[in-house]
């Protein structure tokens, strides 16, 4: 009878073993949501521009992983999306490259039309985990709260189910991958609509290079010089307000 028990058992743990399969490699395909008459000022130009926008700026990035290492970079644009070229060029331009093996990152961005190469430490983000939950493209995720740039907080939900410490952008850091994310103070979310398990050409998957890099360091005094006087203009609180907020995207934006 101890034999037959043990057995059964057995059984039952192998089934369960193998029913809960982790993903090591993949490629996650997420649409990218901006608000992005709410990141613009209220002023007179700016107020004659939102008539001729979408209330949202839709995009589908992709974010391609395989031994440790993943590249996160534009797909193509929602049909939904009517906004000038100007306001697509940097997102077609941007990508993310991570090693999470050495702990490094580089990433391409286009900034002040721009593109420039940063390579550096991959950025230490505080979380706190809790215990919401929800289903992403068919995958259970637990939901953590997270702060960026000082004061930036990121709301995001994660599956251990996908091993790699991922996500969208420049965040990661917890116990699996990112298939939410939303910036309020950007008025930003990203959502998974699929993960595709047969990828297999981890080849793809590489460092950006340039003839000049930065760091974050580097970068950041480089764009507070060039941009000193963009947003030192007005006397009024309110436009002294805004302009601090415009400047907080602005930095927020070429750094995420």
């Amino acid at each position: 009878m101890k034999t037959i028990y043990f057995i059964i058992i057995s059984l039952i743990f192998t089934t369960s073993t193998f029913a809960q399969q982790f993903v090591d490699k993949a490629i996650i395909e997420f649409e990218v949501s901006t608000n992005l008459k709410k990141t613009m000022s209220n002023r007179s130009w700016d107020e004659m521009m939102k008539d001729n926008l979408s209330d949202l700026k839709i995009s589908y990035f992709t974010y391609t992983f395989a031994d440790n290492k993943s590249i996160f970079k534009f797909d193509r644009w929602s049909p939904k999306t009517r906004i000038p070229k100007y306001y697509k060029d940097a997102d077609e331009e941007n990508s993310w490259y991570f090693d999470f093996t050495t702990g490094t990152m580089s990433m391409q961005k286009q900034i002040i039309g721009t593109n420039f190469v940063i390579t550096d430490s991959i950025p230490k983000i505080e979380w706190k985990i809790t215990n919401e939950n929800r289903e992403i493209a068919g995958y259970n995720c637990r939901k953590a709260v997270g702060k960026i740039m000082k004061d930036v907080y990121v709301f995001a939900f994660y599956t251990d189910d996908i091993t790699i410490s991922g996500g969208p952008c420049s965040i990661s850091g917890l116990p699996g991958m990112i298939l939410g994310l939303t910036i309020p103070r950007l008025y930003t979310s990203y959502i998974a609509t699929k993960v595709d398990v047969t990828f297999s050409n981890a080849a793809e998957i590489k460092p950006f290079t340039a003839k000049k890099t930065y760091d974050f360091t580097a970068l950041k005094s480089l764009i507070e010089e060039k941009t000193k006087d963009w947003f030192s203009y007005g006397d009024d609180k309110e436009e002294k307000e805004e302009n601090e907020r415009q400047k907080n995207m602005f930095m927020w934006n070429a750094f995420l």
